[in-house]
């Protein structure tokens, strides 16, 4: 699995790329909205079965797993020689921290108003007393860490799922995950230290993201070697049933229906 399928921190990986190579921007747009209007004609479990995207997936999870491979991991183990726990920890805390803004906001998008307040004191907590988020005190004082993204939010008010997709540099998604992965950059204030501030706020913007990508990549490192020595069949259904299946988790917070389809409508 690449250093890129999980949603936590999308966001700024979105904005990552967005400022260095937009011509992504707009195939991810061309492939989900393709993906979604051809939900009219095909249902999602005729859709799963068959995976029409298969060849498409295949060759672009192979480039990503290069990409890891050469780049990214060499990036990240260098990042983890260079730097203690301590620091690690604080770089982890501080996006974790401007995450929970999204968070909040698509709290308040799927209606769960408890949990927008939990997620916005951890914020206002986190970014005071923890100095900027470098510190996270809300975990100490019980406000969990919530994983909420706009995905989630369209899964909410019913927007089909479309076919299994994996996207260059980003890894496994769906159409609707695609959309929601723009959703979630516009929910990012770094998006818009980087449209306001001219050629320096870019290139803060694409300095912080891209360091925001090593250290996640960097805290996968045993995670990633624990799934290769699990996978014992086929590589990429493998990631496929684990994405979706944990797409499915999150969408309905723990708790899904018996026998739903990963790619059902909600």
């Amino acid at each position: 699995m690449n250093a890129l399928t999980s949603n936590g921190y999308r966001g700024n990986v979105t904005q990552f790329f967005e400022s260095a190579m937009p011509a992504i921007s707009l195939l991810i747009c061309a492939l989900a909205i393709g993906g979604l209007s051809g939900c009219a004609s095909t249902s999602l479990k005729e859709a799963e079965q068959t995976d029409p995207w298969r060849h498409w997936n295949q060759s672009t999870q192979a480039f990503n797993d290069s990409f890891d491979q050469h780049i990214l991991k060499p990036v990240a183990s260098g990042y983890l020689n260079i730097t203690n726990k301590a620091v690690d920890d604080g770089v982890t805390n501080f996006f974790s921290n401007i995450n929970d803004i999204g968070v909040t906001i698509n709290d308040i998008f799927q209606l769960k108003l408890l949990q927008g307040g939990m997620d916005i004191s951890r914020f206002i907590i986190n970014t005071t007393i923890g100095v900027g988020g470098i510190f996270d005190w809300a975990s100490k004082i019980e406000l969990v860490k919530h994983n909420e993204d706009f995905g989630q939010t369209l899964a909410f008010w019913k927007l089909p799922s479309g076919p299994y997709l994996v996207l260059p540099f980003f890894g496994p998604s769906t159409p609707r995950d695609t959309i929601g992965m723009l959703g979630d950059a516009l929910m990012d204030p770094l998006t818009y230290v980087s449209i306001f501030g001219g050629l320096t706020g870019s290139l803060v913007t694409v300095g912080t993201s891209a360091l925001d990508v090593t250290d996640y990549r960097a805290g996968l490192m045993s995670s990633k070697k624990m799934l290769d020595e699990a996978i014992s069949g086929d590589r990429y259904d493998f990631i496929k049933n684990t994405y979706l299946q944990h797409r499915e988790f999150l969408i309905f917070d723990g708790n899904p229906p018996e026998d739903n389809d990963p790619l059902d409508d909600n």
